[in-house]
């Protein structure tokens, strides 16, 4: 039996010869290398799921209590694979308490044990003299304590890695053959070798060894694999298989420089197509290709979305940025004729780029204006209306704020009624991405005025996160104005984000509007845009209920702006609590505050201000709106009514001018006459008037620190 501690009072037995040598056996590691070998695997998702697949595999082997030491993720077209270094060959033997009747009923009078203690006893399988005692100070029960010998690697293996698959962000599944596995491609093979024994199961209805494959072309015979280390090296130089991503994708990214360099020019590289070729070709090797010069009179722009969306080429431009007759392909072999590699990809780029020439040539035969009416006829959405509905709305509120920022109105209003027009044009049907680029280039062609042209590209900057914004005063009006209409309208209708869902792209406009209003140091308050944008719609949509909910949505789209600059949360929200509604004053006052507490005194009025904003709060009695100088009879309230008085006017009127850096500062000088006063002066005193006064004097003190924040938010 045990003491009452739960220690085993008889001495343990040594175990059986020999099982100290099978312990350190168990406690072996060896590498493992899992491959699963497919049909062409999406190229857009490749590394996706690739990193989902390691992470299921590594979340897996974590839940099991597996050690293991560096993983290593190999993509290719037809490959996802992981090599594991130094996994543990089995679970650690783990100790399981079972425990059961407490003692005050294990155990008669006689300190003999009653039936429950007996069956569970015999439930363990050992005689009641094998059982401890465990104390805790929430009882006493029996235990019984048992080693649980942990499970072989090799078992667990086939689970970790079907689960880790079954989990892939895969949208649809396929079968193939007359199996029902299902996965994103046919699977071939799968390798599943540990240290130099392959693990045997069946995945995704295939059954593993330790063969892969080769290139498709240079190397289609299976290749044995000794060792998991041996896989990326033997891929490499017997199979003609670069299957490591990253490294493959910088020699696709050093090829396709050095052959920019010798077509005389340098290569435009999108890291989002990189990654695409990357996932498309296991040996790469780079292709200058060139095409008639006559198609440099087309827009760059569309030339440039011919090659790199429709034929994933990498286009080649001059030292000032001027596309150049060539074109940069990715080969996924390594032809004995290049010329005719060469010649087979200008031929199938010929005709895209002529289809560019046509629709450029043709869309220039009718004015960006003449397609204002059929606007009429594309719904924008169904409760808000055409995009000529929303056109009149935004040139109306573009207007206004052009008006408001010394922009032409007559020029901001033009550019909204042309703005959508280009999305009639062939080669926006062709290229959406190039809606506003498109658009700009057709009003440059009619002669429309400089700036409204620019506007029509700008209206769509900011595109993403760090993108530019516009430049013109009329782009940002314009820019501006399509997204309140928007974020109005959608809001009007019910329809705002959720979760993960927001299909009109709400959140990203609202932070572009934020962006041109604050970067661009456009000084408007966005609760009156809101409102001028709401009064646009008709009465019968009551938008003007929505301005408070959308000004609200932006102030949280404003929140995650700041906290990705490095603003503390609470200096946000202790200015978020005053409200500010130009986004301009909010980012100086942010910018204020957070000097304000990087002061010595800070913390000290942050306190103060917390504990007055409690007395006020408290109080139910009428605070004079003055504070009576004869009723100042304590030194302590006396110094702080006279600091505050010498303070007020000057702080007040840099506080007017939005200087809250300087006024800040300087009301930090009261830090010393505060502390004194809490330190000395009774606040709620029994005198009705002299408590009124001094709840006057807190009041005004609040009053001027609440001109910029909140100071009662900042956490010490």
């Amino acid at each position: 039996m045990t003491n009452s501690s739960g220690t085993n009072l008889d001495s343990r037995k040594a175990g059986p010869a020999g099982a100290d040598a099978r312990e350190g056996v168990r406690n072996e590691a060896r590498d493992l290398l899992i491959e699963i070998g497919t049909e062409e695997l999406p190229p857009k998702a490749l590394l996706r799921l690739s990193q989902a697949f390691t992470d299921g595999v590594r979340k897996g082997l974590e839940q099991a209590g597996l050690a293991f030491g560096s993983v290593h993720s190999y993509a290719a077209p037809r490959r996802l694979a992981i090599w594991i270094e130094q996994l543990a060959t089995s679970q650690a033997d783990r100790e399981q308490i079972r425990r059961g009747p407490a003692l005050t009923t294990a155990f008669d009078g006689e300190g003999n044990p009653t039936p429950g203690a007996q069956g569970f006893a015999r439930s363990c399988g050992v005689a009641m003299e094998q059982l401890e005692q465990l104390e805790t100070d929430k009882g006493a029960w029996l235990i019984y304590r048992v080693m649980e010998r942990g499970r072989a690697t090799a078992e667990l293996m086939p689970d970790i890695v079907t689960h880790a698959l079954n989990q892939l962000p895969i949208p649809k599944r396929m079968r193939w053959g007359a199996g029902t596995a299902e996965f994103v491609r046919p699977v071939h093979w799968i390798v599943l070798l540990f240290g130099d024994s392959v693990i045997d199961a069946e995945i995704l209805s295939v059954k593993s060894g330790r063969e892969t494959r080769g290139h498709r072309f240079h190397h289609p015979q299976t290749i044995y694999i000794g060792e998991p280390a041996a896989y990326a090296p033997l891929l490499e130089t017997e199979g003609r298989v670069m299957a490591d991503f990253a490294a493959r994708r910088e020699a696709i990214r050093g090829q396709v420089i050095e052959a920019g360099v010798a077509a005389g020019g340098r290569v435009l590289i999108d890291d989002d197509l990189l990654d695409e070729v990357t996932a498309l070709v296991e040996w790469p090797v780079a292709v200058v290709g060139d095409f008639e010069t006559r198609f440099l009179d087309v827009p760059s722009e569309a030339l440039v979305s011919t090659m790199q969306d429709n034929q994933k080429y990498f286009p080649v431009v001059d030292s000032a940025g001027k596309l150049l007759p060539h074109f940069i392909t990715i080969s996924n072999i390594v032809s004995r004729d290049p010329a005719q590699v060469k010649a087979g990809n200008e031929r199938v780029v010929r005709p895209r780029l002529s289809d560019a020439a046509f629709f450029w040539n043709q869309d220039r035969k009718q004015r960006l204006e003449s397609r204002i009416d059929k606007l009429g006829t594309m719904v924008f959405q169904t409760k808000l209306g055409t995009l000529l509905d929303k056109q009149k709305r935004v040139a109306q509120l573009a207007g206004h704020i052009a008006a408001a920022i010394g922009a032409d109105k007559q020029l901001a209003e033009r550019a909204a009624m042309l703005a959508k027009c280009d999305l009639l044009a062939h080669m926006v049907f062709e290229f959406p991405e190039l809606q506003g680029v498109m658009g700009r280039y057709y009003a440059q062609h009619d002669g429309e005025p400089a700036e409204v042209a620019q506007a029509l590209d700008e209206q769509y900057w900011p595109r993403f996160a760090g993108d530019a914004l516009p430049a013109s005063a009329t782009g940002q009006a314009l820019a501006i104005a399509d997204r309140l209409d928007t974020l109005v309208g959608i809001f009007a209708i019910g329809q705002p984000p959720t979760g993960d869902k927001d299909p009109f792209a709400l959140r990203r406009a609202a932070l572009g509007v934020l962006r041109i209003l604050i970067e661009a140091k456009r000084d408007l308050d966005l609760a009156e845009l809101l409102a001028t944008a709401a009064a646009g719609f008709p009465s019968a949509l009551k938008a003007a209920a929505a301005v408070d909910g959308v000004f609200d949505f932006m102030m949280e789209r404003l929140r995650a702006y700041y906290t990705d600059a490095g603003i503390a949360p609470d200096v946000f929200d202790a200015v978020r609590a005053q409200r500010p509604t130009r986004p301009l004053d909010f980012h100086a006052r942010l910018h204020a505050v957070t000097e304000f507490r990087a002061l010595p005194e800070a913390e000290s009025l942050a306190a103060a201000n917390k504990r007055i904003g409690n007395i006020l709060r408290k109080t139910e009695e009428a605070i004079p709106s003055t504070v009576d100088a004869a009723r100042l009879i304590d030194t302590a309230e006396l110094d702080l009514a006279k600091a505050l008085s010498e303070l007020r006017d000057g702080v007040s009127a840099q506080f007017d001018h939005g200087d809250y850096t300087e006024g800040l500062r300087r009301l930090a000088a009261l830090r010393e006459p505060v502390d004194r006063f809490f330190d000395n002066v009774m606040v709620m005193a029994e005198d009705t008037a002299l408590r009124g006064n001094r709840l006057a004097l807190l009041q005004q003190l609040q009053g001027l620190f609440l001109r910029v924040a909140d100071l009662s938010r900042l956490q010490s």
